[in-house]
């Protein structure tokens, strides 16, 4: 499609967007008694409106019913979390058995580890990406600690060539290759928190696993962003935060991906818990532990109903649009979005510099662009005028349009307000 930057023309794009409609079933900040522009989905998804009510749902069952809530509520609560299995298979492409919601995303990767990192012997090094996300890297070097490894020695980070932005595929196949025998697990985030870069999962996993490591994956930017196929590329173990592209609120609870070949196991190395116990016994309160013959065996305590609520409100939509639908629009706001930002490049003195892949296949909803020449002002400008961004040091700010409530009008809009900022000298 030839794009054009131009008011009326992203007016058209939207008229024909198959997603317009569900921007109205998102709940918009304003500034200066508008809408935002909203970039930061990659962070923290907007407020779906029907979280509420799945909210309030559960109060009145606490008010009504008390204890009973967790058998004759209409949602009831011992089972709550049964309800994400079969939508969120579909969004992280696996078998609705190998997925299930509990805790925190940091917490879950703490925990899956225990599975998944068995150092012994000279097979003890963990290989991961550089600059992961400041969680993996205190949770990874923790866990080397925790098996009385030091870090320095036993985890591999991946490194990018000079000069480049991205990692290539081929360095990390190498450096899997290279380590071999001494690597004991590949934990890397499946797309990169800062440029937006979609790793070849499928690819990396095969070599990790002919290596004879188990590979894992931080999902946190790609759940509900990219499409993933989980099962099919084989997988051992993933997780993810609901909070971002999922729009589960603040904190939210986490999923994670446990591959089937590891299910209904009592030999598995596992922190246990009453709610991963066969659910049919569980109230039995047997003294032996009998894993649920699911993803389920990893939970530990009950689910924590009221965070789930708007987890599911949001997981709803998920289901009735489907991934393919979102990707469609993703990759159409995201390429109209990259030519908007080439077009206000020519026409300041000014140089941008995207540094998110440009094919399609390695990148999701996110933009990275260096303003070279621009400070934080110019941020403190965007955030001024309703454009809700996110800044990274030295002078970075990260674009996600998220498809479920971003316009196509947006992304012309910001190009005004950008030029505009960097064209005026009264910048706060």
């Amino acid at each position: 499609m030839q794009f054009e930057n131009s008011r009326e023309f992203a007016i058209e794009l939207d008229k024909e967007d198959k997603l317009s409609k569900y921007r109205d079933e998102f709940i918009f900040p304003k500034v200066n008694g508008k809408d935002v522009i909203y970039f930061v989905g990659n962070s923290l998804g907007l407020q779906p409106r029907s979280a509420k009510k799945y909210v309030d749902e559960i109060m009145k069952d606490w008010a009504e019913l008390a204890v009973e809530g967790h058998f004759y509520a209409e949602k009831s609560w011992w089972d709550y979390h049964e309800r994400f299995s079969e939508k969120l298979a579909k969004v992280v492409g696996a078998n609705p058995s190998e997925v299930t919601v509990m805790n925190t995303l940091t917490v879950n990767l703490h925990l899956l580890m225990v599975s998944f990192y068995r150092p012994s012997g000279k097979r003890y090094k963990i290989i991961c990406e550089e600059k992961a996300f400041p969680s993996d890297q205190y949770m990874i070097s923790s866990q080397v600690r925790f098996h009385g490894y030091d870090p320095q020695d036993a985890i591999v980070e991946i490194k990018k060539r000079e000069g480049e932005n991205n990692f290539r595929t081929e360095d990390v196949l190498k450096k899997i290759k290279e380590v071999g025998e001494e690597c004991a697990l590949v934990l890397i985030g499946g797309v990169n928190y800062y440029t937006g870069q979609v790793f070849d999962m499928k690819t990396i996993t095969k070599a990790g696993h002919d290596a004879g490591a188990f590979v894992g994956w931080d999902l946190a930017h790609a759940a509900g962003n990219i499409e993933l196929k989980l099962s099919d590329w084989n997988v051992d173990f993933a997780a993810w935060c609901s909070y971002k592209y999922m729009n589960s609120g603040p904190g939210n609870a986490s999923g994670c991906f446990i591959n089937k070949k590891y299910h209904n196991k009592k030999d598995i190395p596992r922190f246990e818990g009453w709610w991963g116990h066969n659910k049919d016994r569980r109230f039995l309160m047997e003294p032996e532990f009998q894993p649920e013959p699911t993803a389920d065996a990893w939970q530990i305590s009950n689910a924590p109903i009221l965070a789930m609520a708007p987890y599911l409100a949001s997981l709803e939509m998920f289901a009735e649009v489907g991934m393919p639908a979102l990707i469609e629009k993703r990759n159409k706001i995201v390429a109209y979005l990259e030519f908007v930002l080439h077009e206000i490049d020519k026409e300041v003195d000014s140089s941008f510099e995207i540094i998110t892949p440009s094919e399609q296949d390695e990148r999701g909803t996110q933009i990275s662009v260096f303003l070279h020449g621009e400070g934080k002002e110019l941020f403190r400008f965007l955030m001024d005028q309703g454009v809700i961004t996110d800044w990274r040091e030295p002078n970075v700010i990260r674009l996600a349009p998220a498809p479920f409530y971003c316009s196509f009008k947006d992304m012309y809009e910001f190009g005004q307000i950008l030029k505009k900022g960097i064209l005026s000298k009264e910048k706060v």
